[in-house]
């Protein structure tokens, strides 16, 4: 197969998804990397339907990748995920809309285009977790205790363009990060950027059927194949508190082969990407899917 990896800058040295685009090579597959925020490219050539079998994306959210992915789209080639869904998930204001929508547990979410009107939503609700409506890698994600801590916190969220703002959800200090690949779920335990001081050993863990269940019906509401969830486990019972599209699969069992075969999977059209059949894959846990081991997968 031929496929295409868009990757910008900030992920060129990063293990994910450049060994990937070695496993598959390996493999026999061909594979071009394109790198959009550092290059020139004709895109009108770069573009052309059957000149790949799927392009996939990893890059910044707000970065040119994703409209290089949408154009792949628009000529009817397969992309991983849908880039419609990518959309859906990168904007997190739009995403906090989808998902309240779907029923899905998310909190509350304000949003605003400058961070002096975050001073307008009731004191009731604070302490507020604000971060950019098109952040990732926890960039610019900011514990506001109290609306008098609005203006210490100004300076650093002016300029990140659209803002939103959660309440807190009170939690241990340890975030819940599930991935899911190949139709297999797999829970991670890490600190969480909100309490850095608290020592937090980053592990695999088990994953409860309430959890699997809540991050196997986001997968289906945003139409995702290869995807991440933060989940907190609060008061209320777990909140999801973010979506990323192609995450690190940071201690998932031999994550990049797993990924690699779920690349391909979806290239030949098994999975939600923007041409292929659209199947439901049911959603395991990591010690139903440790349990299975796929064949290596060879052969262009």
């Amino acid at each position: 197969m031929r496929l295409c990896f868009l990757v910008e800058e900030h992920y060129r040295h990063d293990g994910m998804p450049l060994d990937v685009v070695r496993q598959l090579t390996a493999w026999g597959h061909r594979v071009d990397v394109l790198r959009p925020g550092n290059s020139l490219l004709a895109v009108s050539e770069a573009v052309r339907a059957g000149s790949h079998d799927a392009w996939v994306l990893k890059t910044v959210s707000g970065g040119p990748g994703l409209t290089l992915l949408e154009a792949a789209a628009a000529v009817g080639l397969t992309t991983v995920n849908d880039a419609r869904s990518i959309r859906g998930v990168r904007d997190k204001a739009l995403a906090s809309v989808i998902a309240r929508h779907s029923g899905l547990p998310v909190p509350v979410t304000y949003a605003a285009a400058r961070w002096e009107r975050l001073a307008e939503i009731p004191e009731s609700e604070f302490p507020l977790v604000v971060k950019p409506a098109d952040g990732s890698s926890g960039r610019a994600v900011r514990l506001v205790p109290t609306p008098g801590h609005l203006a210490e916190l100004g300076p650093d969220l002016a300029g990140e363009g659209l803002l939103i703002a959660q309440p807190y959800v009170p939690n241990s200090g340890t975030d819940l990060k599930v991935y899911c690949v190949g139709g297999e779920l797999y829970a991670t335990e890490r600190c969480s950027p909100l309490h850095p001081g608290r020592p937090v050993r980053e592990r695999q863990v088990a994953l409860s059927s309430e959890v699997a269940g809540i991050v196997a019906e986001v997968g289906a509401v945003f139409n995702l194949d290869l995807y991440g969830v933060d989940v907190l486990l609060g008061p209320d019972g777990p909140m999801v508190v973010d979506i990323n599209d192609f995450p690190s699969f940071r201690q998932v069992p031999d994550a990049v082969a797993r990924v690699a075969r779920a690349v391909l999977h979806l290239a030949r059209g098994n999975g939600n990407g923007s041409t292929g059949g659209v199947v439901s894959l049911p959603a395991q846990t990591h010690s139903d899917a440790m349990a299975q081991t796929p064949a290596p997968v060879g052969g262009a």
